[in-house]
């Protein structure tokens, strides 16, 4: 529990950071993360597929992503609740076991309508659906400090002003995100500023082209 314990805390310390990017008073504004919540959901299942009249192949990595998405609100969320310490963190290696067992649709659908009906979010949710994709909570905490600094990356580059592209050469960000990401050493003192490095080198070389 301990190390995680320390894993929850850098990561609320890198969403609080960011969320400050956005608005320096981000706690007082009355963001709908519940919502964006439920809506992350949506797109995931999109990546993970359920159509049954077409055939769909998941795309994992994204899928992990798009959790990674909803943890970033999730994880606001909390913090605003002030229910972020190293309670939430025994808490989640409780409930952690990637091994599987429930169906991932129905895990995520449970974790939006959650969302939907009390307008909040549930962690134990989270970690229920993470364990049907299967996701580690050392995968969820690797996978979040790249999209943060994804995220932190767009906003730089004018996500907000709308004059950031965000397809690089035909394929979408995340896609790069995850590809770089896979090219460095995670366990690195140096690893998020040579992750923002690689996409700045990529962003200039491709998002214009």
């Amino acid at each position: 529990m301990t190390s995680y314990a320390a894993q929850l805390r850098e990561m609320a310390a890198m969403q609080a950071r960011y969320n400050r990017e956005l608005h320096p008073q981000w706690q007082k504004q009355g963001f709908a993360f519940h919502r964006a919540v439920w809506i992350e959901c949506a797109e995931l299942l999109d990546h993970y597929g359920w159509k049954w009249w077409q055939h769909q192949v998941p795309a994992l990595a994204q899928v992990r992503l798009e959790l990674v998405d909803i943890w970033h609100f999730g994880l606001s969320d909390l913090l605003c609740a002030g229910a972020v310490d190293d309670a939430l963190a025994a808490r989640m290696v409780a409930l952690s076991d990637p091994s599987g067992g429930q169906d991932f649709r129905a895990a995520v659908e449970a974790m939006a309508l959650i969302s939907l009906r009390d307008q909040r979010f549930d962690v134990d949710a989270f970690v229920l659906a993470m364990n049907a994709l299967p996701m580690s909570l050392d995968e969820l905490h690797l996978a979040y400090i790249g999209k943060n600094v994804l995220n932190s990356f767009r906003q730089a580059h004018g996500y907000r002003d709308g004059s950031y592209v965000k397809a690089w050469d035909g394929r979408e960000d995340n896609e790069h995100l995850v590809e770089l990401a896979a090219q460095l050493n995670p366990a690195s003192g140096t690893f998020t500023a040579d992750l923002r490095a690689a996409l700045e080198a990529r962003y200039a070389q491709l998002a214009a082209s």
